[in-house]
């Protein structure tokens, strides 16, 4: 990317940056989908270890992965959090003084723990690191967030049954030392906050839901069997559309940015560190957007709200935010429209790029090219020449480089995608 763009880019989020407080939290499940949060926008960036997070099943980050995500963090001006929100058994709490310890020496900015015991040996083993106390906590009241705040929270990460409106008083009558952070984007769980065992009983005994390894259960698609006519099965129905009896919609709050930072919020945070790096960039320039737009007083572009459609994801609703969400019956299957093919690892100021395959395409195809700070553009591709040069209609090998002329200079880690139509 030309020095150029990139000074542009940066002034235009520096400018932001003096306008507004709130934070904008992304999700960050390995390395690569920590690149693009922060390339696409977060101010914060919350990932885990290889042990005590709730997403075991994300790729998570070792020691050495955790350190280097610290120093990328912070050079560009993010902050990290990390997560210690298991419910840890009497085995792992013996084990947590020594990556407690560790986190403080990496640099990193909070821990998110949900039991008082990890609170109290933070407070011992890592003093110089913030204590934000999880959603899975069930915060739902302005009492129990004071009283967390006064063993030494700085942060409580509200449970997301809540209202708008009872923000709003949680926020009035908590201390004004005490910030306050919630769920805006992604998907929702059908117990309450996280805290559920069905996972447990119906999979295998290892994938406890309360130490990171949900299986989640809720999204099977259930039928009743009789006792004496073993595999004869009866479909259920809650009602006339279908068996997803416990089936819940994921969450979008981009049309209501301005009332999430009227009611008091310090942090809006985006659910996702198991979902995919294009998810982790997409989702947080549109949030990215709505904030700064809000901050200045104007609308969302429509430009940056559909872009939260053109992520996997289940049937959107608000939350609980304005009321009961309501369900989803007729499947559990994700909106998968649209699809990465490629990456941008450098680009000319003309627009010539080097990209990574991610999935195959060929000349002729309809595609988007978007990227940080930079709308989607359509075009038509191209042909095109591998690294030595050579036509090359149809790159094939996954990872491959290959160079491509672009409608427009876009930064390192735009995106190529096309629209599948869930195929």
């Amino acid at each position: 990317m030309s020095l150029g763009i990139r000074a542009e880019f940066c002034l235009k989020r520096e400018i932001v940056m003096a306008q507004k407080k709130i934070e904008l939290l992304a999700p960050a499940g390995d390395m690569e989908r920590l690149h693009m949060a922060l390339a696409y926008g977060a101010d914060a960036v919350y990932l885990a270890g290889t042990s005590f997070g709730m997403r075991s099943f994300a790729g998570n980050f070792t020691s050495d992965e955790l350190r280097e995500a610290v120093k990328l963090a912070h050079g560009k001006g993010v902050r990290v959090h990390v997560t210690c929100n298991t419910m840890p058994r009497n085995e792992e709490v013996a084990r947590l003084p020594e990556w407690l310890e560790f986190l403080q020496d990496a640099g990193v900015n909070a821990v998110i723990a949900a039991d008082v015991g990890v609170l109290s040996l933070a407070k011992r083993y890592a003093p110089k690191v913030e204590v934000h106390i999880s959603t899975q906590a069930s915060i739902v009241n302005y009492q129990s967030a004071t009283t967390w705040h006064d063993l030494g929270a700085s942060r409580v990460i509200l449970a997301r049954e809540l209202s708008l409106d009872e923000i709003r008083e949680i926020r009035t009558k908590t201390p004004k030392t005490l910030e306050i952070e919630a769920f805006v984007h992604g998907a929702m769980c059908v117990s309450y906050s996280g805290r559920c065992l069905l996972s447990n009983y119906m999979t295998d005994a290892s994938r406890d839901s309360n130490r990171g390894a949900c299986a989640q259960p809720c999204r099977y698609q259930y039928a009743l069997m009789e006792e004496k006519r073993p595999g004869e099965y009866f479909p259920v129905f809650e009602d006339e559309k279908g068996t997803y009896i416990m089936n819940s919609r994921d969450m979008c709050m981009i049309d209501h940015v301005k009332e999430l930072m009227d009611a008091g919020l310090d942090s809006l945070k985006i659910e996702g560190r198991a979902k995919s790096a294009y998810y982790a960039a997409i989702v947080t320039s549109a949030y990215r957007h709505a904030i700064d737009a809000a901050v200045a007083g104007q609308p969302l572009d429509p430009v940056w709200r559909d872009e939260v459609e053109k992520v996997s994801h289940r049937h959107y609703s608000t939350g609980f935010y304005f009321g009961h969400p309501g369900q989803f019956y007729e499947d559990a299957r994700y909106i998968r429209d649209w699809q990465v093919c490629a990456v941008v690892e450098d680009c000319t100021p003309e627009g010539l790029a080097t990209l990574s395959l991610r999935n195959k395409f060929a000349a002729g195809d309809a595609m988007e090219v978007i990227g940080p700070d930079t709308p989607a553009v359509a075009f038509t591709v191209p042909q095109m020449t591998d690294m030595e040069g050579n036509p090359l209609a149809e790159p094939r090998k996954p990872q491959m480089q290959f160079q491509m002329q672009l409608p427009k200079a876009v930064p390192p880690l735009s995106l190529l995608r096309r629209q599948t139509n869930g195929d």
